[in-house]
């Protein structure tokens, strides 16, 4: 535990910033799911939709290391990739 008043409040700070990655982390979760859900009902316009949405959010959280660039970037390729597909 932490003993010294600077340490408190790195400890609170980090708890703080753990859960606000957490949440953010869940709402792009969330979004892809989005995505994946219009590809599995054919719906290509919503799936665009979503995906600009995901997308966004992935930038957003590899801008911010708190998903690793080449992870969002495969995700994002991934999902590109099956939206193309789709007839």
């Amino acid at each position: 535990m932490a003993n010294s008043a600077q340490a408190k409040k790195r400890a609170r700070q980090a708890e703080q910033t753990r859960q606000q990655n957490v949440a953010k982390r869940s709402d792009m979760r969330t979004a892809l799911k989005k995505v994946l859900a219009a590809i599995e009902a054919g719906d290509k316009d919503a799936a665009n939709t979503a995906f600009r949405v995901a997308q966004s959010k992935l930038d957003g959280l590899s801008r911010k290391k708190i998903v690793a660039k080449n992870t969002a970037a495969r995700t994002k390729s991934r999902i590109n990739a099956r939206i193309k597909a789709m007839a």
